[in-house]
């Protein structure tokens, strides 16, 4: 929501909030931006308009980075548009590009705002493994084709479990914040999807710095790989130190998973 149309919005009768699914790889992430570019927000608000019959604003949980995806993206906006909120997801179905998706909609208190009020977040980054690539993974995973040892992997991640600062994992370039978070979980599993070996890693925490998940990924791989020791991986957190930190992981293999507001 633009600061400028902030009072104009929130005079409106409703505060709807929805639950947004959407593939980012054709996408120059969330927010909006300036056409030619597509951003997730612009089509959103967008499609949304013709259904509402007035102007969309939304505030959404997160601004997910150019080609990373989401299944539970939660976004609200105010409105004085009638429809009923369980119309909502069908209607918006036959406005929306099909790699878009509202999977629920209900309606809010005017003070709930989907990034204010959001208490924690869960994502998931995903790792196909195997020589070759399986094309029903490829917009999905990251294609390591070299041996992991995901034991190790999962204790690296076992270090980061708590309130601490995550400088270590901050990439240059997002906005000035506290880099203190605490991660409630951080975890390493293996599934099977079309015929493709998947390892998840799955990290829920009260909030992520700018590239926070992806570089945290690309140092557990490193583990993995045994290009990085379990100590080194720890002394490069305590000392806050990104530089000895691989190139951030790629975007596609990140989901933004889940949001708490409770």
């Amino acid at each position: 929501m633009r600061a400028e149309h902030k009072a104009e919005m929130k005079a409106r009768k409703r505060n709807i909030a929805l639950l947004v699914a959407y593939d980012g790889t054709n996408y120059n992430g969330f927010q909006r931006q300036r056409p030619p570019i597509q951003a997730i927000q612009n089509i959103l608000e967008e499609r949304l308009e013709k259904i509402f019959g007035d102007s969309i604003e939304l505030s959404a949980s997160g601004r997910t980075d150019a080609g990373v995806h989401a299944l539970g993206q939660v976004v609200n906006f105010f409105t004085n548009g009638r429809i009923e909120t369980k119309k909502i997801p069908r209607a918006a179905a036959g406005y929306l590009p099909s790699d878009i998706i509202v999977r629920d909609a209900w309606e809010e208190d005017k003070n709930f705002s989907a990034l204010h009020s959001a208490k924690s977040k869960i994502y998931i980054y995903r790792i196909q493994t195997g020589a070759t690539v399986n094309p029903f993974a490829a917009r999905f995973a990251w294609h390591i084709p070299y041996p992991l040892d995901v034991q190790k992997m999962s204790d690296a991640l076992k270090i980061l479990v708590g309130t601490h600062d995550f400088s270590a994992f901050k990439a240059a370039g997002g906005a000035p914040m506290n880099p203190v978070r605490t991660i409630y979980s951080a975890e390493i599993f293996p599934v099977r999807e079309f015929d493709a070996d998947i390892l998840q890693i799955k990290i829920h925490s009260t909030g992520f710095l700018y590239h926070m998940a992806r570089n945290i990924v690309s140092a557990v791989v490193a583990v993995g790989r045994e290009r990085m020791t379990l100590p080194e991986f720890q002394k490069i957190f305590k000392d806050r130190d990104r530089s000895p930190i691989p190139a951030t992981a790629p975007a596609h293999g990140l989901c933004l998973y889940k949001v708490f507001y409770s």
